[in-house]
């Protein structure tokens, strides 16, 4: 089995599995040369590349619950930490950090100065005392430390919330890619690619989970590093874009302004002005503005009926007349996104933020570029701080340090991962630069009837993901005419730099291997939770070994088709979606588990009442800030923000608020006893040399 091959064998191994992907890269690169059509590259990447996922999830198929849940605590500290990198490398990393900063410029960074800071607490904090401790999950840390069932329960139950959201999204990045590589329609990616999520975990668990993840990681940051070189050698003649992009700034800011007061470009946004001022109107009456809409709709399908005229004609009408909103709730709804939307693309660069500026608004300009300033920096603050203690919290992640074989194995792994994920991180900003250097200078101003093939083949797939009509008849595309949305910037990147499809299609077999990664560590925290808290602990202790593993393995299964259900429905865009999830989980794990390792006092009531208020307050301002979610239960009006934070920084306000629940409460009832005492003292004593 791989997980008893020694260190030395599994260096060989896994250096044979680079080269080979770098082979096969350049031998469909000679092919695409000879003629070999697109099709057959996608083909070729997703098939070779789940293979090898499947076999390694065969090779460790396992029916035992320490290898099936912690990979038997033997994975070598720099293998840990390359899986725990692909563990965390999600499609939200590899596909929406690009784009987010693509899309925010400097506030976008918030999501890497987050992330990595976040790594710094699990390191001191959480990690190494967890891997002391020595169970499977973190509903048997919290039931041990607090002597409590309930805790477990809770436990259990955030774990598979914060998991099943990030799943969400994880199989929405999988339909996406596995659409960029087959050619099939989104939904029916979603599941084609759920069967490559499914062989790596649902055989070995954790061990086939971790020695896939670590394959895994070896394609993703080649398939993220290869292509942003070669851009990076394209525009400036260098091979290192984490060092030359200032230069590309520069010339970035420039062209940022030459846009802003182009004439093409000023009507454009005009006529997007134009329709949010439609919208407004039709929001200030909606049921009127709905029924007119609707005669005006019937109305025209009857005169063409009575024009006799032809049969497409009659059927775009009814087509027109049967996508309009058919209640004012619904309409409302519509309406107000619509609104939202030209509003965003009436702005200057279509609501791209100047790629230099640090905050949106001016601190020293009028009162409302102000107010429009430090709110802009409260959510940059706010973001990074809910992305820390969210990473501190994440059920996937923390459990992945319960693999490893001593306390100083966990730190070091910690180390390891914060070495593989930075290689992606510090390479992040260097390519939306770049991207937006060849958007704003080679791909705005072409002509629609020279535009690349690439931008038609994305409009079939979705328009909502990308799209570019000619609003000002000039023949000519506009930056105000393009929609390009931000989960797609890393998936069109190659193709927008002119670099071959080859490229493209690794590009996204490492988007496939991140989106993979991800979602197997996620599903098995999810079924670990149902089978082993729930099932086990609390249903049915005497459950023989093999029935829980082989029922961990049905609960799998079950959470992967739900998620993929909820996935096609195509949720908000990726990175939104695990930004909530963060959040919760910040708010849920991050005060009951610090207090649990560093305060004695802490006791069960306080833990309790902490996650139970962090959850319901965090979850309390998603559904009131976030206008999807408030449509979602039926709720009407406008979004409400408190001090202007956004719904994704909802952690802001439910891990203060579960710190001090957990404070008070464990103040104002009983002391712990001296089992949890001697336990904190336990778990944080040196260790035996």
């Amino acid at each position: 089995m791989i997980a008893t091959v020694p260190a030395r064998h599994l260096h060989r191994r896994y250096a044979l599995f680079a080269l080979s992907f770098v082979a096969l890269v350049l031998g469909l690169g000679l092919a695409e040369r000879q003629g070999l059509p697109k099709a057959w590259i996608g083909y070729t990447f997703l098939g070779a590349t789940v293979a090898v996922y499947a076999v390694i999830g065969i090779l460790c198929r396992t029916t035992d619950p320490a290898e099936y849940f912690v990979a038997g605590r033997r994975v070598p500290p720099v293998y840990n930490g390359m899986a725990a990198g692909a563990d965390w490398m999600s499609a939200a990393t590899f596909i929406g950090l690009a784009g987010t900063l693509y899309a925010s410029g400097y506030a976008g960074l918030a999501y890497v100065l987050g992330w990595t800071g976040g790594f710094v607490l699990v390191a001191l904090c959480i990690a190494p005392y967890l891997r002391r401790f020595g169970q499977f999950t973190l509903g048997d840390f919290l039931a041990e430390r607090f002597g409590s069932r309930a805790l477990r329960l809770v436990g259990a139950g955030a774990a598979i919330l914060v998991s099943f959201v990030y799943l969400v999204a994880q199989i929405y990045g999988v339909g996406l890619i596995t659409t960029r590589l087959t050619g099939l329609g989104f939904e029916v990616g979603v599941f084609v690619g759920l069967g490559g999520v499914l062989v790596c975990s649902f055989l070995g668990g954790m061990r086939a989970v971790t020695w896939t993840q670590v394959a895994q990681y070896l394609i993703m940051i080649l398939a993220y590093l290869v292509p942003v070189i070669w851009l990076s050698v394209k525009q400036t003649g260098w091979p290192l874009p984490q060092l030359v992009y200032g230069q590309q700034l520069h010339q970035l800011a420039q062209r940022e302004r030459e846009l802003i007061r182009d004439p093409a470009e000023l009507q454009v946004r005009a006529i997007h002005q134009q329709r949010a001022d439609a919208a407004a109107a039709r929001l200030a009456d909606v049921p009127g503005a709905l029924a007119g809409e609707q005669a005006r709709a019937a109305a025209q399908v009857a005169a063409l009926k009575a024009a006799d005229a032809p049969l497409a004609q009659i059927q775009a009408a009814e087509k027109m007349r049967a996508a309009l909103p058919r209640t004012p709730a619904e309409a409302e709804e519509r309406w107000r996104r619509e609104q939202a939307g030209e509003a965003q693309l009436a702005r200057p660069l279509s609501g791209l933020a100047p790629h230099t500026q640090p905050f949106a608004g001016d601190p020293d300009g009028s009162a409302a570029e102000r107010d429009q300033a430090d709110v802009a920096r409260r959510n940059f603050i706010a973001l990074a701080l809910c992305l820390m203690v969210g990473t501190a919290g994440l059920p996937h992640l923390l459990t992945r340090y319960y693999t490893t074989a001593t306390v100083g194995a966990a730190r070091e792994s910690v180390a390891w991962s914060l070495v593989f994920i930075c290689l992606l991180y510090l390479t992040a900003p260097a390519l939306a630069v770049m991207v937006k250097t060849e958007v704003f200078n080679h791909l705005v101003g072409t002509s629609f009837d020279q535009l690349p093939a690439w931008i038609r083949q994305w409009q079939r797939v979705d328009s909502g993901l990308l799209s570019a009509v000619d609003l000002n008849g000039d023949g000519k595309l506009q930056l105000g005419e393009l929609r390009l949305h931000p989960d797609l910037v890393m998936l069109v990147m190659p193709e927008l730099g002119g670099l071959p499809y080859v490229i493209s299609g690794m590009v996204a077999a490492g988007g496939l291997a991140a989106a993979l990664s991800t979602a197997d560590g996620l599903l098995l925290a999810i079924s670990s939770a149902l089978s082993h808290d729930l099932y086990y602990k609390a249903i049915n202790p005497e459950a023989s070994r093999t029935r829980r593993v082989t029922l961990s393995k049905a609960l799998l299964l079950a959470a992967a088709l739900a998620a993929a259900a909820v996935a096609s429905s195509r949720p908000a865009d990726i990175l939104a979606v695990v930004t909530a999830a963060f959040s919760i989980a910040g708010s849920t794990f991050f005060p009951a588990l610090v207090a649990g390792v560093f305060w004695r006092r802490a006791n069960r009531a306080g833990a309790l009442a902490g996650m139970l208020t962090g959850l319901a307050v965090c979850v309390g301002y998603l559904v009131m800030a976030h206008p999807e979610l408030r449509a979602l239960i039926g709720l009407t009006g406008p979004a409400t923000l408190v001090w202007g934070i956004q719904p994704a920084s909802a952690g802001l306000f439910g891990v203060p608020a579960g710190a001090l629940a957990l404070v008070l409460v464990s103040l104002l009832t009983a002391a712990p006893g001296q089992r949890e005492r001697e336990f904190v003292d336990a778990l944080r004593s040196p260790p035996v040399p």
